[in-house]
């Protein structure tokens, strides 16, 4: 649970580094991305997630509140509503988590895939998309003469 902290610290680290790589705020950086959403997909991919990243953390925050108030009665019910909340309060952490591990991988330039990602952005901002090999528009060549079954070409 986040009594500790340790969820706001999660999403204030990956703030700060992401405001650290911008060089501004995060609320210059959405004011940013709002006004040019297509100058810097880096960023506005970001912003998205953080954005996710912050609602994961209230979604937490509640259910994690709801539980302990549960838990603070006199005889809280094992089964039924208490279970339930801890189910909410597993999947709110398993929500966070994730969107947390997406920001720290969107956010290191050398993780595995950002290469093919960085290049997609590129082609993606001069126009110029591709999205694999070109398919061949011909058939491949066939050998001049098949065997006929049963003979062989060597005697």
């Amino acid at each position: 649970m986040s009594d500790d902290g340790i969820g706001a610290d999660v999403v204030g680290v990956l703030t700060e580094h992401i405001e650290a790589r911008f060089g501004m705020s995060m609320d210059q950086l959405q004011a940013a991305v709002t006004a040019a959403p297509t100058a810097n997909l880096a960023a506005t991919d970001l912003v998205k997630w953080h954005g996710m990243l912050l609602e994961a953390q209230v979604a937490l925050d509640r259910a994690e509140h709801d539980l302990l108030t549960v838990l603070d009665t006199p005889h809280p019910d094992a089964e039924g509503p208490t279970q339930d909340l801890v189910e909410r309060v597993d999947a709110a952490v398993t929500a966070r988590d994730g969107r947390a591990m997406y920001v720290r991988w969107a956010l290191d330039p050398h993780a595995a895939g950002q290469q093919d990602l960085a290049a997609e952005r590129r082609a993606h901002n001069r126009g110029t998309r591709r999205y694999g090999p070109a398919v061949p528009t011909t058939p491949p060549p066939r050998p001049a003469t098949t065997a006929q079954p049963g003979r062989s070409a060597v005697r």
